[in-house]
């Protein structure tokens, strides 16, 4: 908090005035003087006078929204929580190419006497199909492939493609009634990834950084995992999911690599040392303070902070990936394919390992669910390359303690048509995009646990009860991290720019739990 006290009378000139002013609105009137010394220093003086003015009415000195600088204690611009959490931690698995509802989770037993036959004009209403089937004449429905089973206490009813995330279902809530603006693939992950279409915001884990912070000083509060590609139509995925948009660059997700170097550039090149290295970066540091106090551009400071926390990751990372010290009952939860660098369970492990590491928001990436065509060949490859590191995940998370304080999210962007795209027989099908309604799962965290919510017509193509958009979703993630997702803002061009956007959000309180964490 800034203090408005007025500086001892004894001191006059600019540097009383310097004085009334927090750094960040310095920082403001540097810039202005830096554009041709703002018409000369006399404007410089009015500029800092009618500065220290308004700031006189405010007890706390600025807005969080305008906060420059972040707390000592957690890194972030709140300075803490808005209210108790229930989740110290995210770990977001993300299902690039939308995964198909009505096969994996969204159980419609009655599409089989419908197979083949045209969606009805009543069902289907005035929804205009993608470019994909735009051209087709007939919308024939496709009844899903493959059995479900009965799990749980509650007999939830699970595709058999997942054998193990079924054993879940009395840890999870599984949303039926998801929403989105989007229907084709890059606004749509945008939009799940940043809450807005448009290229340019910052990420879901961008803002918690910039909220938050992480306890962890050693590793980004944000890191990047993206799976190898195997199967299925790989839709591209780019940086800007995990971008920091207008917000400073060190809010941005870190990528970690699957390859011998995890983060580039991060080792010593030959014949440097540690010590010489950090004489270098205070060297650096020292030319960096100087260009900012000339041009006092905030990025200058993210750079100092960025090149920092790489120096420290050279000693975390190194620990973070060696994976020598797993037990065998580890190994034997999440499967071979977990010793394989770059597989998604590989990065499920990896993922426990940061979250133990009190990393804040860990995302996962795996693409090949644009399933256009084949998707009875094409979706068991995808589960089975999933399913069991899903499971271990979540399981290993509730054996070491950490589930209650770790929210954990499946999904994609949107969902699939119950109707095939193309040719259509017993033995394959395709699915288009669909934006009405799509199914995703919740663990830990401080949501239910063993709750379905929301509902989808007999097609699963509407929802009829308890939608859910992702303006929603993001609201309900970030109060179980204790934070009101109104009061968590960037000013920006006149507007308080906020991950939930403009229009009107809202967290759903039926899936979460009472209880919050300390």
């Amino acid at each position: 908090m800034h203090s408005n006290r007025v500086p001892n009378s004894s001191k006059t000139g600019k540097a009383s005035y310097d004085a009334m002013i927090p750094e960040e609105l310095q920082s403001t009137t540097r810039q202005l003087e830096s554009r041709r010394n703002f018409l000369g220093s006399g404007g410089n003086l009015l500029a800092r006078t009618a500065l220290a003015s308004l700031l006189g009415g405010n007890a706390c000195g600025v807005r969080p929204s305008l906060a420059g600088t972040t707390s000592e204690q957690t890194g972030g611009i709140l300075n803490g929580p808005h209210f108790k959490p229930t989740a110290k931690r995210v770990i977001y698995l993300f299902m690039s190419g939308a995964p198909p509802q009505m096969d994996l989770w969204d159980y419609k037993p009655g599409l089989q006497e419908w197979f083949d036959r045209d969606l009805p004009e009543s069902i289907r209403g005035t929804v205009m199909p993608t470019g994909m089937t735009a051209g087709q004449s007939r919308f024939p429905v496709a009844p899903s492939h493959w059995g479900f089973q009965q799990h749980g206490q509650l007999g939830k009813w699970v595709s058999e493609l997942l054998p193990h995330t079924a054993k879940l279902v009395d840890d999870l809530t599984v949303v039926h009634s998801m929403h989105t603006d989007a229907i084709n693939h890059e606004p749509a992950i945008l939009m799940m990834n940043t809450g807005n279409m448009i290229p340019g915001k910052p990420s879901l884990g961008a803002w918690l950084s910039y909220g938050l912070g992480s306890v962890n000083q050693n590793l980004p509060a944000f890191v990047v995992l993206n799976s190898k590609f195997t199967v299925g139509n790989g839709q591209p995925i780019n940086s800007r999911l995990w971008g920091s948009g207008f917000l400073s660059t060190r809010h941005a997700g870190i990528m970690l690599r699957a390859a011998q170097d995890p983060v580039l550039y991060l080792k010593n090149p030959p014949g440097m040392s540690r010590s010489v290295r950090r004489t270098m970066l205070d060297a650096v540091s020292q030319l960096n303070e100087k260009t900012y106090r000339e041009t006092a551009d905030p990025e200058t400071h993210a750079r100092i902070s960025q090149y920092e926390m790489a120096f420290r990751m050279q000693t975390s990372v190194p620990d973070l990936v060696d994976f020598s010290d797993e037990s065998q009952s580890t190994w034997d939860l999440y499967g071979e394919a977990a010793k394989q660098p770059g597989s998604f369970a590989n990065n499920c492990l990896m993922a426990r390992r940061l979250a133990e590491r009190g990393v804040p928001f860990t995302q996962i990436y795996k693409r090949g669910w644009d399933l256009h065509g084949d998707c009875v060949g094409t979706l068991p490859k995808l589960c089975a390359e999933t399913d069991r590191p899903a499971y271990a995940l979540v399981t290993d998370l509730r054996r070491r303690g950490l589930l209650d304080d770790t929210l954990v999210l499946w999904g994609g962007e949107f969902g699939r048509t119950v109707y095939s795209q193309g040719g259509l027989s017993r033995e394959n099908y395709g699915r288009d995009h669909h934006a009405k309604c799509f199914s995703l799962w919740m663990a830990g965290g401080g949501v239910q646990a063993g709750m379905s919510y929301g509902k989808t017509d007999e097609f699963s193509f509407s929802i009829t009860e308890n939608p859910v958009h992702i303006r929603d979703l993001n609201a309900t993630i970030l109060h179980c991290l204790g934070i009101d997702h109104n009061r968590l803002t960037f000013k920006l061009q006149g507007l308080e720019q906020k991950l939930t956007g403009v229009e009107e959000a809202h967290v759903v309180q039926a899936i979460l739990q009472r209880a919050s964490i300390s």
